[in-house]
C-alpha cells in the first residue's frame, strides 16, 4: 500500500496497525493527523496514549448523527459569512450614492471582507492546529458579530470599509476550518459525500453552504435595498450570527484528534499521578517551548507556499475560478438594472441562477468524487488510491464552466432573453462548482496532516483573487462588452484550467514525496 504523506517518512497504514495482536494497555492509533510513534514503541510503551481502532473518541468513529451535527453547524456559520460577503452586491449603486463613492471605492467596500479573507486563514488555521477547532471557531463567530454590527452603524465610506475588513477577518476562519474539520471526521471513501452535504444545507432548509451562500446573499440583499434601508443587510445577518453563536457553543464538539489525545493524557497524569502518559505529539513538542511550537505553525502556510508545488498550482487552479466568481457576482446585478432596466430587487431573483448552479454542481460533484473513488478501491482492494486520483475530475467541470462563461456573456451582449442569460450563469456555476470540489477534495487528502494549513494557503490566493477581480470587472465590460469580457476570461482561463491541472496529476506524487516535511 502507497503510504507516503507530502514529503514525510513512511509510516505504517491503517491496514498493517488494525493486524497487530491486541494489547491489554496499549491503544493503536489510525488517524494521519498525529505523528505517528514506530510499531516497535506501540508494544512496549504502555504509556503512549493514542486512538484504538475502534475508539468512540476518535472522530471519524462517531457515529452519524454527531458527524452531520457539527457539520451542520460549521455550514451555518460559514453560509452566513459568506453570504454576509455578496448580499450587499444589489445595493452597490445605493451605497455609493448616499457614500459619494467613486466605482473604485464602491468595490473596495464590496471586496475589502473578501481581501481581509486572504490573511486571517494564515493566523487562524495554524492555531485550530495548535489550540483545537473549537476555541477558533467560537472566538471568530464573536469577533464577526461585532463588527459585523458595526458595518450597519456605518456613517461614511471610510467606516464601512474598515468594518468589513474587519468583519471579514472574522469571516475568514470558515475557510481554515471547514477543510480541517471535515478530513477530522470522515474519511477518503466519504470525501465527495462530506463536501456535498456541507455545501446542500442552504437551499434545502437544512441548508447552509459557503459556495450558495454567496448566491442566496444578493438575493436578499435585492429585496432589503428595494424595500428598506441597505443597513438591515447587516442587522439582519447579525441576528442570525447571534443565534449561531449560541447553538455553537451548544453543538460543536472538538474534532482536531491530537488536542483529543492531549485531554485524555492530561486526565491520565491527573487521575493516576503518573506522569509518563504522553502523546506521539507531545513527545515530538517535548523540547519546545511554547513560543516555538506557535511560531512553527503560524509559518506553515507560508513553507507550504513558498516550498510545496502542490499547494502552488492547486492554489493557482482554485485562485482563477474562485476570481471570477466574485467577478460575476459584482457585475450581475449591473447586467439587469443598467441593461436590462429591472429594479433592483428583481435583479436580485436571478442570482437564484447562481444558486441553482452551484447547489447542482456541489450534489453531482459529491456523488462522481465517491464513485470514483469506490470505482479504483474495488480494482484494487489492496491499496488506497493516491490523492492524486482526485484531478481527472477537473476536467468536465471546466470545459463544462468555459461553455457557461461564454452563453452567459454572448446572450447578454445581444440581450437575449433572460431565461437564456441565467441559463448561462447556472451553467457556467455547474461547472465550476464540481471542478472546485475536485481540487479541494485532493488538497485535503494530500494534507490530512495539516489540512487546515493547506487550506489557509491555498485560500490566500482565492482571496486575493476574489478581491482583485472585481476591480476590474466593470472596465472589462465597459471596454469588452459581456461577450468578448468573458471570451477573454475563456481563453485566460485555458492555462490554469488544463495544462496546469494535468501537471499535477502527473508530478504532484512526486512533488509531494519530496517536499519538505509540513512539521
Amino acid at each position: 500500500m502507497n503510504t507516503f504523506k507530502t514529503g514525510q517518512r513512511i509510516q505504517p497504514d491503517a491496514d498493517s496497525i488494525r493486524a497487530l495482536p491486541p494489547l491489554a494497555e496499549v491503544e493503536l492509533t489510525t488517524i494521519q493527523d498525529v505523528p505517528q510513534e514506530p510499531i516497535s514503541d506501540k508494544l512496549n510503551d504502555p504509556y503512549l496514549v493514542a486512538f484504538s481502532p475502534n475508539d468512540a473518541s476518535n472522530p471519524k468513529n462517531w457515529n452519524s448523527r454527531r458527524k452531520w451535527a457539527v457539520t451542520d453547524v460549521l455550514s451555518a456559520t460559514g453560509f452566513n459569512r459568506i453570504m454576509v460577503s455578496t448580499i450587499m452586491a444589489p445595493a452597490l449603486p445605493l451605497i455609493a450614492q448616499e457614500f459619494s463613492m467613486n466605482s473604485t471605492e464602491t468595490m473596495m467596500s464590496f471586496s475589502s471582507y473578501v481581501l481581509a479573507t486572504a490573511f486571517g486563514p494564515l493566523i487562524i488555521g495554524p492555531l485550530s492546529e495548535v489550540y483545537g477547532r473549537s476555541p477558533v471557531l467560537h472566538a471568530s463567530n464573536i469577533w464577526f458579530l461585532v463588527f459585523n454590527i458595526a458595518c450597519g452603524f456605518a456613517n461614511n465610506k471610510h467606516a464601512l470599509i474598515a468594518g468589513r475588513f474587519l468583519a471579514g477577518l472574522g469571516a475568514s476562519s470558515i475557510y481554515a476550518l471547514r477543510g480541517g474539520v471535515l478530513g477530522d471526521m470522515f474519511t477518503a471513501e466519504q470525501r465527495g459525500k462530506s463536501i456535498g452535504v456541507y455545501q446542500l444545507i442552504p437551499l434545502l432548509g437544512k441548508l447552509l453552504t459557503s459556495s450558495t451562500g454567496a448566491a442566496v446573499g444578493p438575493i436578499i440583499g435585492g429585496f432589503m435595498a428595494g424595500r428598506a434601508t441597505w443597513r438591515w443587510m447587516f442587522w439582519s445577518t447579525s441576528a442570525f450570527q447571534a443565534v449561531m453563536v449560541l447553538v455553537s457553543f451548544t453543538v460543536f464538539r472538538e474534532t482536531y484528534a491530537p488536542l483529543i489525545l492531549k485531554r485524555r493524557a492530561e486526565r491520565l497524569r491527573k487521575t493516576t499521578g503518573d506522569h509518563r502518559y504522553y502523546t506521539a505529539l507531545e513527545r515530538m513538542q517535548e523540547k519546545k517551548t511554547v513560543r516555538q511550537v506557535i511560531t512553527q505553525a503560524l509559518s506553515r502556510p507560508l513553507r507550504l507556499m513558498l516550498h510545496h508545488p502542490v499547494i502552488q498550482v492547486a492554489g493557482l487552479i482554485e485562485a482563477f475560478y474562485y476570481g471570477i466568481l466574485y467577478l460575476l457576482l459584482s457585475s450581475f446585478a449591473d447586467l439587469w438594472t443598467q441593461h436590462y432596466r429591472i429594479s433592483t430587487e428583481m435583479s436580485g431573483l436571478h442570482y437564484v441562477a447562481v444558486a441553482g448552479g452551484e447547489l447542482a454542481g456541489s450534489q453531482l460533484g459529491g456523488y462522481v468524487l465517491d464513485a470514483f473513488h469506490r470505482r479504483l478501491r474495488a480494482q484494487n482492494s489492496e491499496s488506497t488510491p493516491d490523492p492524486e486520483h482526485r484531478l481527472p475530475l477537473i476536467f468536465p467541470g471546466q470545459l463544462i464552466g468555459f461553455v457557461g462563461l461564454l452563453i452567459y456573456g454572448w446572450t447578454a451582449q445581444y440581450r437575449a432573453h433572460w431565461i437564456a442569460v441565467d441559463i448561462g450563469m447556472f451553467v457556467a456555476l455547474f461547472g465550476m462548482q464540481m471542478s472546485g470540489m475536485a481540487t479541494h477534495a485532493y488538497v485535503i487528502d494530500a494534507y490530512a496532516e495539516h489540512t487546515s494549513s493547506a487550506a489557509s494557503a491555498t485560500q490566500f490566493l482565492e482571496s486575493l483573487t476574489a478581491f482583485l477581480f472585481p476591480l476590474f470587472a466593470p472596465s472589462l465590460y465597459r471596454s469588452l462588452g459581456y461577450g468578448w469580457g468573458n471570451t477573454l476570461l475563456v481563453g485566460v482561463g485555458l492555462f490554469p484550467g488544463f495544462p496546469m491541472v494535468y501537471t499535477l496529476w502527473k508530478c504532484g506524487l512526486r512533488w509531494r514525496m519530496v517536499s519538505p516535511s509540513t512539521e
